[in-house]
């Protein structure tokens, strides 16, 4: 099993495999592209991305691992130089790697790996939104009840109800006023009564007078 075994044999010794990477690291650095295979080309990019990390430092002990890898001068002197330099606010990813297809007797497919020469740009931050102040919080919740009570209509109902009150306590003084005036209204029913009486007494009265004409009528015949 191949726990913690990172790379790729790609069919040769080690010697032979650590020779070829370095040859093509030399060159990717002085040509800024190559073609190869893609298992290679993928391989190939672990190596260049951590020698251009160590070229970022700039300093002089990383100066001395890279020269342990790369051996020409020139490539050292540009890595660190002017490669560097241009990567120095990109966070990683400095190479690109192009499928081109499939290569004619094999059939193995081919890619070019190179270097990324667009300007990093970060990404703007956000701004975080200022907490609103309490005041401001409460008067929102406020009218958003007001609001609220207007849709269900419980404010209109408030307000109609607020002035019957005055109006109740305006009629009760009259209710008030308008009590003396029982005794007269009082006064008043017994002569209404009285008048009906005094009318029927004449006929009662009239009533025994045609009676004894009667009888004296019939006492003639």
């Amino acid at each position: 099993m191949r726990h913690k075994r990172i790379g790729r044999k790609l069919g040769v010794t080690t010697k032979h495999r650590k020779a070829m990477f370095r040859n093509m690291v030399t060159d990717l650095f002085r040509y800024d592209k190559i073609k190869t295979t893609d298992t290679r080309a993928k391989e190939l990019r672990r190596i260049a991305e951590k020698l251009i990390t160590l070229a970022k430092d700039g300093s002089l002990h990383k100066r001395r691992q890279a020269a342990a890898y790369i051996r020409d001068n020139e490539v050292l002197k540009k890595l660190f130089e002017v490669i560097a330099p241009k990567f120095k606010d990109r966070p990683g990813g400095y190479t690109r790697i192009i499928k081109l297809g499939f290569r004619k007797g094999d059939n193995s497919p081919i890619s070019i790996i190179e270097l990324v020469e667009e300007e990093f740009k970060p990404a703007k931050k956000k701004k975080a939104k200022a907490a609103p102040k309490k005041q401001e919080t409460t008067a929102k919740a406020k009218s958003g009840k007001k609001e609220s009570a207007e849709e269900l209509g419980l404010i209109e109902e408030k307000a109609a109800e607020a002035p019957e009150t005055p109006a109740a306590e305006a009629a009760a003084p009259e209710e008030t006023a308008s009590a003396p005036e029982t005794p007269a209204e009082e006064a008043a029913a017994p002569e209404a009564a009285g008048e009906p009486a005094a009318e029927p007494a004449p006929e009662a009265e009239a009533a025994p007078e045609e009676a004894p004409k009667a009888e004296t009528e019939d006492k003639k015949e």
